[in-house]
């Protein structure tokens, strides 16, 4: 898997992701997301950043090797979803099509490596709903540990929100114990 950074010739690739409904129901209001506003709104968003954060951060284009076919994205960003207090976290979205197949793993702990060894950063968080088994497995493979569940009033709970939402976190000092032998 290759990440790179998004192009306004994305559009298509990122509409599909996030127009899909099962890559939505545990994100948001659970609903997909509107070509238009992935157009008008979201996908000017990630470009933009490039030029707000810090080099290295913002939301990244996940793609096959060899043949270039679009996956997905992973993130790493300054912290804001609800319920977290600072830190750079790390975020993810694949299609379904590549589900189980390690991307989102291979990606995360990447983008893990890469905060901590190449920008510095002291802290990774992550955050999903607790009944969403699969990311939280993604956040454990990437060294990712479970601090806490929490439960935010959302002003529309979808399925799964009154099982709470989880934290979990990984310092750098943490990570590099978890990576001296390599």
């Amino acid at each position: 898997m290759t990440l790179r950074r998004f192009t306004q010739a994305d559009v298509d690739n990122l509409a599909v992701l996030h127009g899909h409904p099962s890559v939505m129901r545990r994100i948001d209001n659970g609903r997909p997301v509107p070509r238009a506003v992935v157009e008008q709104q979201q996908l000017p968003h990630i470009l933009r950043e490039y030029g707000e954060l810090s080099v290295g951060l913002g939301c990244f284009a996940a793609t096959e090797r060899s043949i270039g076919n679009f996956l997905g994205w992973l993130s790493l960003r300054p912290a804001t979803s609800v319920g977290l207090d600072g830190g750079t976290e790390l975020g993810y979205r694949m299609l379904p099509s590549v589900w189980g197949l390690g991307y989102a793993t291979e990606g995360a702990q990447a983008l893990v490596h890469h905060a901590f060894t190449e920008l510095g950063v002291d802290r990774i968080v992550a955050t999903t709903m607790t009944v969403n088994t699969a990311s939280r497995r993604v956040m454990e493979k990437a060294g990712l540990s479970l601090i806490r569940t929490f439960f935010e009033q959302w002003p529309e709970p979808v399925e799964g929100a009154e099982h709470g939402d989880v934290e979990y976190v990984v310092t750098r000092e943490t990570w590099a114990r978890q990576h001296d032998h390599e």
